[in-house]
């Protein structure tokens, strides 16, 4: 039989060297950059712009009773009243990632859950954003009834049968990436990835 190559193959990328970067937008919500680059054999990559967006929190969200929480909210980029897992944005005062997806959870759906579990992170695109989606399933949902919703995102609630949710997933009704990827790693993580 053949012997698998055991050599270390050394890679032939490099990073590229900033050598300039003029600040064109910075706020709360976005920090744009046109930056310079330099390839290693010299190249000059410009203008080469990179948005720093805050990094977001998402999560397949469960309910004690087995129902999977589900968000109906307007995306003004698409034009389009989008299907999507509950989540938000990560802020400096959350003490830990599980800290921000809890808040995210109870802000916008009104749940507390027994179980958050931090499953890694995906990147929207690394070529231009600096930010990460981290991904997190969440169990044992039981809904508080003095939670504080944010009412200004104009946000839907809806509970899903988890073979309606499966359904929906099959039938490509969640079009955020990320989130797509969430879905994934959590029906991963219960051994529940389903075949099409």
């Amino acid at each position: 039989h053949l012997k698998r190559n055991k050599k270390l193959v050394m890679s032939k990328v490099e990073k590229w060297k900033l050598i300039a970067s003029e600040q064109l937008v910075k706020d709360k919500w976005a920090d744009v950059r046109k930056n310079s680059y330099q390839r290693a054999d010299g190249t000059i990559i410009e203008p080469f712009y990179v948005y720093g967006f805050p990094d977001y929190a998402t999560a397949l969200a469960i309910t004690k009773e087995g129902k999977v929480i589900i968000e109906k909210v307007y995306r003004p980029a698409l034009d389009v009243i989008a299907v999507e897992l509950p989540g938000g944005c990560v802020d400096p005062t959350d003490a830990s990632l599980e800290d921000a997806m809890a808040r995210e959870l109870l802000e916008e759906t009104g749940y507390r859950f027994e179980n958050i579990e931090y499953l890694g992170f995906v990147s929207p695109n690394p070529t231009t954003n600096t930010n990460v989606m981290r991904m997190f399933l969440a169990t044992g949902g039981v809904y508080d009834p003095h939670a504080a919703l944010d009412k200004e995102e104009g946000i839907e609630v809806i509970l899903l049968e988890w073979d309606d949710f499966i359904e929906w997933f099959k039938e490509q009704k969640f079009v955020q990436s990320m989130q797509t990827c969430t879905i994934l790693y959590a029906l991963l993580k219960m051994n529940k990835l389903v075949s099409f």
